[in-house]
């Protein structure tokens, strides 16, 4: 039996025998919208390549046969966090061995490095530092600003906003205005992991609830800053808080358009706290980035981030409705502190390697999603 639009049409198209999936493809080929009901069905339909199909003919519609990436570089100025994370690896408390905060100095030099494929954008995450006042954060956007003007900053989670706020004696908004003026370009994604309370309490319980992180988000689009968003599965959650996580981020998203894309983060869970719980199938990798695209029809990229889910799932993402590999990286500490074996960073020719031989065509972009065209030395971005 096929549906896919009508059901006659349906027959020359979409194909299975899982017939929970019979009225979510009419949907989908109606361009309607899929409840919660969906979305658990999604997850539990037996069919996995009925279900890539469905997202790969929402990717195609969307982005054809494009695949997005961009030369970035991630720095984590510190890891020492006050928080108490169990999903986390990285962050370690105060006066504890492995503990690091970098300079200014340090940071803008580290920021330099690898400059040598012209990044466009500086990634900035770190630790909820217990001493480090809000100006440090201002001082070390400003240094960037100053010595690579070019490049775009995407800096602070939500969950570093409230901290940073808090820590600077302000409101959500003075803060984020503060960050503008010092030249905050937009926003990561990190820190939403799973909003519902049950599961928070368990994996991530020091730090805003889930509420808190989406009127951030909301807060921050509405004052003229992009973020992206995420969410962090296999480890304690279930099926419907997954759906439940995306149709929040779905409500946000029809209020304020503000996030650029979705991000499905696998749990690494080596030297974590739940370090008993098993690494994340590759079936389950692909299958969340499916039911992302089918669940954020208002989201225009799902990314299939290589360094958590490796080159070779991202790959196969591609064809189950990923439209992003993220990018060079440089350096990444977070989740190879928690166990992940994937490179540190990747060339941009690798990039281009990986997603010419899934069959897609390389797209670069700025962090923007705007084209980047190189010449021997620079780049420029068309606007």
């Amino acid at each position: 039996m096929a549906y896919a639009g009508t059901r006659s049409q349906a027959r020359h198209s979409f194909q299975t025998g899982d017939k929970a999936l019979w009225p979510i493809a009419e949907k989908v080929q109606a361009g309607q919208r899929l409840n919660f009901d969906d979305g658990v069905a999604l997850y539990r339909s037996g069919d996995i390549l009925a279900v890539g199909w469905l997202a790969n003919s929402v990717r195609e519609k969307l982005h054809g046969d494009l695949a997005y990436f961009n030369v970035n570089r991630h720095i984590n100025p510190t890891n020492v966090c006050v928080a108490s994370c169990r999903l986390c690896a990285f962050g370690k408390k105060k006066g504890d061995a492995g503990t690091y905060t970098m300079a200014l100095e340090e940071a803008w030099e580290t920021a330099g490095t690898g400059l040598t494929e012209a990044v466009t954008e500086f990634h900035i995450v770190g630790g909820l530092h217990p001493d480090l006042p809000f100006e440090y954060f201002m001082d070390l956007v400003r240094g960037l600003k100053v010595r690579f003007p070019q490049v775009h900053v995407k800096a602070f989670t939500m969950v570093e906003i409230a901290f940073l706020a808090k820590r600077g004696k302000m409101t959500i908004p003075e803060a984020i205005q503060q960050m503008k003026d010092a030249g905050v370009d937009s926003m990561p994604g990190g820190g939403a992991e799973i909003f519902a309370d049950r599961v928070r309490h368990i994996i991530c319980d020091h730090k805003i609830d889930g509420g808190e992180w989406l009127e951030t988000a909301r807060t921050a689009h509405k004052m003229g800053l992009r973020s992206n968003a995420t969410m962090l599965y296999g480890h304690v959650e279930n099926d419907e808080d997954r759906v439940d996580h995306m149709l929040r981020l779905r409500e946000v998203q029809d209020d304020t358009g503000g996030f650029q894309t979705f991000i499905p983060l696998a749990f690494h869970p080596d030297n974590t706290v739940l370090g008993h719980i098993p690494r994340t199938t590759g079936m389950l990798d692909i299958r969340q980035i499916a039911v992302g695209r089918l669940m954020l029809d208002n989201f225009s990229h799902i990314k299939a981030y290589w360094q958590m889910m490796t080159p070779q799932i991202a790959q196969l993402a591609l064809r189950f409705g990923a439209d992003d590999v993220d990018g060079t990286v440089i350096e990444e500490k977070i989740y190879h502190d928690a166990g992940a074996t994937t490179p540190q960073g990747m060339r941009r020719s690798d990039l281009i390697r990986i997603i010419t031989e899934a069959g897609r065509v390389p797209f670069e972009r700025d962090t923007l999603y705007r084209a980047v065209t190189r010449s021997e030395d620079s780049f420029t971005i068309s606007v």
